[in-house]
């Protein structure tokens, strides 16, 4: 009985331990132009794309897109009142995990976004490798 209840427990361990969820999304994205991806939802997460902990999944770095598409989804972004954005990349930072990237991980890219009349300019994180269903982080709206 006591070596069953010992090899119970190292089964739940092992069980335990090991991961079936797949860490990578690869979620197709609409176009609106070579320039612009469709974007239709404001994200009611304070946190998506303003924390790398909840970054922005645009896709792309497989089929060599990553940055276009890092700067089609800043393209369909607009301020808090629809004003104009601009946007600098500020460089990459925090590693995440991801099947689409070198050797299990990935970098995000941080961008700096600032409008007309904007009191600072604001972090928007973005993932390149993995692809999800895209919003516009909160405080900002959608380009019309």
């Amino acid at each position: 009985m006591k070596n069953l209840f010992i090899l119970s427990g190292i089964i739940l361990v092992i069980v335990s331990c090991s991961s079936t969820k797949n860490i990578s999304k690869n979620v197709k994205q609409e176009l609106l132009n070579d320039y612009t991806f469709v974007i239709t939802e404001i994200s009611q997460d304070k946190t998506y794309g303003l924390s790398p902990k909840n970054p922005v999944e645009v896709g792309g770095a497989k089929i060599s897109s990553g940055p276009k598409n890092e700067r089609r989804y800043l393209n369909a972004l607009a301020g808090p009142n629809g004003e104009e954005i601009s946007y600098y990349r500020a460089g990459s930072c925090c590693p995440v995990k991801s099947e689409n990237g070198f050797m299990g991980s990935a970098m995000l890219d941080n961008y700096r976004v600032t409008w007309e009349g904007a009191k600072d300019t604001i972090s928007i994180y973005i993932n390149m490798y993995d692809s999800g269903h895209l919003k516009a982080p909160s405080g900002f709206t959608i380009q019309k």
